[in-house]
């Protein structure tokens, strides 16, 4: 069995196949700052599937996502109203959050390329972000790497051009039942109201 197959397998139930390092992980990991930047990946067969290498110019950082629903903004003094501080769930999942906020945080000169699950309690999600430095000389030279360069793919994480970000804007769907899906949800409003507002209206006689 290769290395990588082995730490694949290992991974599909790390509560068992990690035994107390798992939860010596976790107590260690909610003392850490909310992103950290990385020596290496912790899941190295998951990173190098979506395209992490260890050179100059690519990088990973964990990010801590708090679990459950959002609430809305506090009003301030007065009356208050029925829905206070009521829940809302939001359409994007919690690894596309994290994409984001990691992004936000190495926002100079970085581009996000992938992210994948490394760990979950009660209250929080840990993702693993693999971030990569536009402008550093080995990216650009690189060819399997310098189409990131292009400004076709400037903040490509807050567009939904990441695998994560496609997968929540229902893309990995095609043909039939995805009608609704493409090119986008919003596309899809548009479409519909301009032809709404388009539709000759039916002439009442009396």
């Amino acid at each position: 069995m290769s290395l990588y197959k082995y730490i694949r397998n290992l991974w599909k139930k790390p509560k068992e196949g990690l035994g107390d390092l798992w939860q010596q992980r976790l107590i260690k990991w909610r003392r850490q700052p909310v992103t950290l930047r990385l020596e290496r990946p912790t899941r190295l067969d998951r990173a190098r599937s979506l395209g992490y290498k260890a050179k100059q110019g690519i990088f990973v950082v964990r990010q801590r996502v708090n679990s459950g629903g959002h609430r809305t903004s506090q009003v301030g003094t007065g009356r208050r109203p029925k829905r206070y501080n009521s829940r809302v769930d939001l359409q994007k999942s919690y690894q596309i959050i994290a994409e984001q906020r990691a992004s936000q945080r190495y926002k100079a000169n970085c581009e996000v390329l992938n992210s994948y699950w490394v760990a979950k309690d009660g209250h929080h999600y840990w993702y693993e972000v693999i971030m990569i430095d536009k402008s550093s000389p080995v990216i650009q030279k690189d060819k399997n790497y310098n189409w990131i360069t292009n400004p076709a793919n400037r903040a490509r994480v807050q567009r939904g051009l990441t695998s994560a970000g496609k997968k929540s804007r229902g893309l990995r769907t095609k043909g039939k039942g995805a009608e609704k899906l493409r090119p986008s949800r919003s596309a899809i409003v548009k479409r519909k109201n301009i032809r709404r507002a388009n539709k000759p209206k039916k002439k009442v006689t009396i």
